[in-house]
């Protein structure tokens, strides 16, 4: 519950900010257009996230529920009572995955070409709890909020810069100025706070589906070499979908942290690391017998053996 309430305290500073920033910039009507239109905005990007985001990265859908991918996602959704989502698989060769979608009944969620080449199973089923746990808390619901808000922060910004602003503001010229940067960029330091907060709760939570920490905390390492090594050029193209993926495409490393919409995955590691100890009193099922790596039995180091060794 401390990951809700923390992203909880984090939507009202974010509102805060967006009522009294909004109110010294633009008074009460400006604070109106400006929730209106970027609500409008983001909700129609919100309502088409899913298909846009898929077609942007050229993914193929999977309808063979013999493939590996499928038949582990299927498992996955039935052990956490979730609709099958539709799944996909993305020809790029950087380690990555994501999910999309309004909710539960019209979710996907979509792994690289890299990604599948790199892990066994059990680190496949890792990710894939992952991102489902996203679905699950609806996270997608949640950051279109989060950036409904802090676009319209940044509205009011630049209503302020182009009309003059508040006359009303206490705070004078130069105070409005000074709102002018500090409200947005405020905005932006919550957001990705929230973005953050929103990972380590589906580590979590995936940890819990997937039956084992190890397997999530393990293909995290993975991923981030892989993120540093080989370049995602569809997401430097659009960096705005960055924050949809498992690590950051974006060479996160390069960037510090306070600005980024990923947590530290030494971090995320470590917790999930903390998690393995104490597996039985969070509800984890036994991963040797249960989930779709039992019946392939393969080393869960052993990848010629696994799911993707069959064509």
């Amino acid at each position: 519950m401390s990951n809700y309430f923390r992203t909880a305290l984090l939507l009202a500073a974010l509102t805060a900010i967006f009522m009294v920033g909004g109110f010294l910039l633009a008074g009460p009507q400006g604070i109106v257009i400006a929730l209106g239109v970027a609500a409008a905005i983001n909700l129609f990007a919100w309502w088409n996230s899913g298909s846009a985001v898929l077609r942007y990265y050229k993914a193929r859908e999977l309808n063979d529920p013999t493939h590996p991918l499928y038949r582990i996602v299927a498992q996955l959704a039935d052990r956490s009572g979730l609709p099958m989502p539709r799944v996909y698989v993305i020809d790029n060769p950087q380690p990555n995955a994501f999910a999309t979608g309004r909710g539960p009944n019209n979710a996907a969620v979509a792994a690289t070409s890299g990604l599948l080449k790199l892990m066994n199973e059990r680190e496949v089923a890792g990710v894939m709890a992952h991102e489902l746990a996203h679905v699950k808390n609806r996270d997608t619901l949640i950051m279109t909020i989060t950036a409904t808000f802090a676009g319209a922060i940044s509205m009011l910004a630049n209503f302020a810069l182009f009309f003059g602003g508040n006359r009303n503001s206490p705070f004078g010229i130069v105070g409005t100025i000074a709102m002018m940067i500090l409200a947005p960029l405020a905005a932006m330091l919550v957001q990705m706070a929230i973005s953050r907060n929103r990972e380590y709760q589906a580590d979590r939570e995936g940890a819990l589906i997937c039956g084992d920490p190890e397997w999530l905390a393990r293909a995290l390492e993975k991923l981030e070499a892989g993120a540093k090594r080989i370049d995602n050029q569809a997401a430097e193209h659009n960096p705005a979908t960055a924050h949809m993926f498992i690590v950051n495409p974006l060479h996160a490393h390069k960037h510090d942290s306070l600005f980024s919409t990923h947590p530290n995955t030494a971090n995320r590691v470590a917790r999930l690391r903390e998690m393995t100890g104490n597996t039985g009193n969070l509800g984890v099922t036994n991963p040797a017998t249960a989930g779709p790596w039992s019946r392939s039995g393969s080393h869960p180091e052993t990848r010629s053996s696994g799911p993707w060794a069959r064509k």
